[in-house]
């Protein structure tokens, strides 16, 4: 008990002391010519460092004013109340969802020829098939994660961490916490049918069928959770103050715990989850866009920025060279095993219009429940 209190107070000195850490400034510098003005960004916490904000904001006279979002609904319907004059110019979109703000006019096609680091990026991320659509790049990717389940070692067994069914359990209640928006694509998952939905397209009644499905078998098992949650700082919280031993979570916020000392371990159960990947997007009809790609190419400069977003949010960089800044421990705790990757695809897009008109209404019904 000594051990996990002492844990405790590390993590949490290590999360209040986080913002004052300055990086190498030779990494941050910007080549942009002195401009003024503003550039606007939505993003996660800590998705953007503060030193490289700082540094851009001295060297090129742009203010960079940040909200933090924390749900991809959320984001959307309040992108959506201010077209066509967005308050926005760069915000975060997780590429599944690419299509939902596209069909809807909200982000506008990336000119990768104005962001002289694009070539930064590892490949497999920038050129991936799901991230061209209409022949066009529509997001720069910075990190990619996966939907884990997350325990603590002192209190789940190893015979119980690669199974869905551990979550579900009875042994656990009022020990476990999740998303239930994310959760229901894994819950679809678990239950044997297609959680992107793609199986579906033809069938919309099948679709609505088995998204009554998922969504009653969460109600069925709703009294054995102890929390929905919203944001990965919360989970992060419930976990270090032992309010819950087990959750469905993403993996960047436990991969933070780890490598701040925590008891913890993730997984990608057998019967399978989702991957995804953190995108910077300009906003259609952006304010300030030249500002936009200016502090966008600063982002991008190098591969020492890629480790320190694995540092600061647990995710995997997508930067060329970034885990040649990492250490040892920074690896193994933002890294999926060889055998588990196997378990994991990625979301997709296709029928996203279908999947979440159905899917949001049943969220609510599951929380009102």
């Amino acid at each position: 008990m000594t051990k996990l209190i002492q844990t405790r107070r590390r993590f949490l000195g290590t999360a209040a002391g986080a913002s004052a850490v300055l990086a190498s400034p030779a990494y941050l510098r910007s080549s942009a010519a002195q401009s003024g003005g503003v550039v606007n960004v939505w993003t996660y916490d800590e998705f953007v460092p503060e030193d490289l904000k700082q540094a851009f904001e001295k060297d090129t006279g742009i203010e960079v004013r940040i909200r933090l979002v924390d749900d991809q609904g959320k984001q959307f319907n309040l992108l959506a109340a201010e077209q066509p004059n967005p308050s926005v110019d760069i915000l975060t979109v997780a590429g599944h969802r690419f299509l939902q703000f596209i069909d809807s006019d909200l982000i506008a096609p990336l000119d990768t020829d104005r962001l002289a680091n694009w070539g930064n990026i590892n490949p497999v991320y920038s050129e991936g098939d799901w991230a061209t659509i209409n022949g066009n790049k529509w997001g720069a990717p910075i990190l990619s994660g996966a939907e884990i389940m997350a325990y603590n070692t002192d209190f789940v067994p190893e015979d119980r961490r690669n199974t869905w069914d551990t979550l579900f359990s009875e042994d656990y209640k009022q020990q476990t916490a999740y998303i239930p928006s994310d959760l229901m694509s894994i819950v679809m998952l678990y239950l044997g049918y297609d959680g992107n939905m793609i199986a579906y397209m033809d069938d919309p009644d099948e679709a609505a069928r088995i998204v009554a499905e998922a969504r009653d078998f969460l109600i069925e098992h709703k009294p054995l959770v102890r929390k929905y949650y919203d944001a990965g700082a919360e989970i992060q919280q419930m976990l270090v103050n032992q309010d819950v031993v087990l959750c469905h979570a993403w993996n960047g916020p436990i991969s933070k715990l780890i490598m701040d000392g925590m008891p913890l371990g993730m997984s990608v159960p057998d019967e399978g989850s989702y991957g995804f990947v953190y995108t910077l997007n300009i906003a259609n009809n952006a304010p300030n866009a030249d500002n936009a790609y200016k502090f966008l190419d600063a982002m991008l400069a190098s591969s020492e920025i890629g480790a320190e977003l694995t540092k600061s949010t647990g995710f995997i960089s997508t930067y060329k060279g970034a885990s040649e800044h990492l250490s040892d421990l920074e690896k193994a705790a933002s890294s999926i095993p060889d055998e588990q990757l196997e378990n994991l695809q990625f979301f997709r897009a296709e029928a996203n219009d279908m999947k979440y008109k159905l899917v949001d209404p049943a969220v609510e019904e599951i929380k009102a429940a």
